[in-house]
């Protein structure tokens, strides 16, 4: 079967989604109106009533349905996002504008930039998408951060490109009809009552009909619109495009997770501006092979069985089939599409002022190195305080049992107190060397109930790891306090502390002679003592 016929067989099931609410409507009304006109009876009212009631609930989900069929085509407000004319950012404008004419399409009315790793135009459409509407493009801001300006060319022109009429005016119409369909089922799978229900598992029946009938049209409307980019940008940046989006989308969630976020628990973030434009810092510091370990480590997420999208090996794959167009791949020598922005520092603080969060809005702002170390240090207190209070809580006890040697059980006042006043690391190592570490300390360290019954090797094994961050924890408060550990952003690699060489190389090893099942602290102490930490 032919595009053409795939598109219009598409199109007419499109329009029978429509009807079918009509004509559903219609048999109601047809069965209500015999039903009270030809069937009417005294001894019948009670059942009547009942099937009118229940024409009525029906009647209301239809409708319901029908409605979110229209509004699946109108476009809702983007409070997420910055606002953009073309007086403010002409040169993006143009680029838009230049994307939109290749694929024979008019530009969008409306631009908005928003922090996702994502690029789409979106349209008021009326009459299924056959009537022109109000149409407004939005345009990750992570996108200008990561491509170059030959790829973020291909990835304009391929937006626009879903809109192009190619064989027949019913291609866009199929695409826009699979979004409207969509909308609608979710609306009915957050109905409320059974006969909600009932008639949304008539419409998730006939759509799922649709979407399978319609996979082909979408699907062919995708690699159309690669080659349209292709055209637009070149065979080669429209290639690297699609090879650079997923590894910045996976960068992009690991920078959100790992610099912005380290403030959430302290309430703090970094300077104004910095929350969406750090992550250009972490691109400009990582190379592509770094990148591209990031995103190596994520899932891909598992393709959705009516995904209009072919997979990404295959576009790549026919994309490289075009004739060579002597083009650059735009990943060389090529400007980075950021350049396109005017005040850049001004663009990333209003976006940012627009996705924070009222509460988080109101957060203190910190350097990046203060956040980091106030991170670091909340973090070294949090791995340490178990150690520290088990500790202190097996040295009041072996204290009390050498004054008294009745046996006492620990009243809350002690165990309050036994959490105030925490030893410090030389008084932890004290311990150990007491022989406390394994016989006492551990067992007073919180551990699951699964793990309480553990003995022997297979304790120490299980708590061994704990005892160590701990020990480590104290270690880095320890630096911090003296000045010998310094704030690391690191935008190459995770950010934390940095360390003096000789820690660097000895630390670990130290850690695991103080906690091993005869545990040596001497390491631990020359460290503490060496030149390295003269101050300790």
């Amino acid at each position: 079967m032919s595009f053409r016929l795939r598109a219009i067989r598409a199109f007419l099931l499109l329009v029978g989604f429509h009807l079918m609410g009509v004509i559903l409507l219609s048999a109601i009304a047809t069965v209500d109106w015999l039903l009270v006109t030809r069937l009417f009876s005294a001894r019948a009212a009670s059942f009547e009533g009942m099937v009118l009631t229940v024409s009525v609930l029906l009647a209301v989900a239809i409708v319901r349905g029908l409605f979110a069929f229209v509004q699946a085509g109108r476009l809702s407000p983007v409070p997420h996002g910055l606002p953009v004319t073309p007086q403010d950012q002409p040169e993006l404008w143009g680029q838009i504008q230049a994307a939109a004419k290749v694929a024979g399409q008019r530009p969008p009315d409306e631009l908005y930039l928003v922090a996702e790793v994502n690029a789409g135009v979106a349209e008021h459409s009326r009459l299924l998408g056959l009537l022109p509407g109000r149409r407004r493009m939005l345009l990750g801001l992570p996108l200008l951060d990561g491509l170059t300006l030959p790829q973020l060319r291909a990835v304009l022109a391929h937006e626009f490109g879903h809109y192009a009429n190619l064989d027949t005016r019913f291609g866009a119409v199929t695409m826009r009809g699979r979004q409207a369909l969509l909308h609608t089922v979710e609306v009915f799978g957050k109905g409320s009552t059974p006969l909600h229900h009932t008639i949304g598992a008539l419409y998730v029946g006939y759509a799922r009909i649709y979407l399978r009938t319609s996979q082909s049209v979408a699907r062919h409307q995708e690699l159309a619109a690669d080659q349209t980019a292709a055209r637009h940008a070149g065979r080669d940046a429209t290639a690297a495009a699609l090879r650079a989006l997923p590894v910045l989308t996976a960068a992009h969630a690991y920078y959100l997770e790992t610099y912005p976020a380290m403030g959430s628990p302290l309430e703090a973030l970094p300077p104004h501006g910095e929350v969406h434009q750090g992550f250009r810092r972490l691109l400009a510091a990582r190379t592509g092979e770094q990148l591209a370990l990031v995103s190596s480590g994520q899932r891909p997420p598992r393709p959705h069985p009516y995904d209009s999208h072919p997979p990404t090996a295959e576009r790549i794959a026919l994309i490289e089939e075009l004739p060579t167009d002597g083009r650059p791949d735009g990943t060389v020598d090529e400007p980075a599409a950021l350049t396109l922005l005017r005040d850049a520092d001004h663009v990333f603080a209003a976006l940012e002022a627009r996705t924070l969060s009222m509460e988080a809005a109101r957060w203190r702002r910190m350097s990046w190195e203060d956040l980091v170390m106030a991170r670091a240090t909340a973090d070294a207190e949090s791995w340490s305080r178990p150690l520290r209070v088990a500790v202190a809580r097996t040295l009041r006890s072996t204290t009390q049992e050498a004054d008294n040697p009745t046996p006492a059980h620990p009243t809350v006042a002690t165990e309050t107190q036994a959490g105030k006043e925490l030893p410090s690391l030389e008084e932890v190592l004290d311990a150990f060397d007491r022989g406390l570490l394994w016989t006492a300390i551990a067992d007073r360290i919180p551990k699951p109930d699964q793990a309480a019954r553990l003995t022997g090797p297979s304790a120490r094994n299980f708590i061994r790891p704990k005892v160590f961050d701990a020990l480590a924890g104290m270690v880095h408060l320890r630096l911090a306090e003296t000045g010998d550990a310094t704030p690391d952003i690191a935008w190459s690699r995770r950010p934390g502390l940095a360390l003096p060489e000789a820690w660097e190389k000895a630390m670990d090893d130290a850690i695991d002679a103080a906690i091993a099942d005869q545990p040596d602290t001497t390491p631990l102490r020359a460290l503490l003592a060496g030149p390295d930490h003269a101050s300790a």
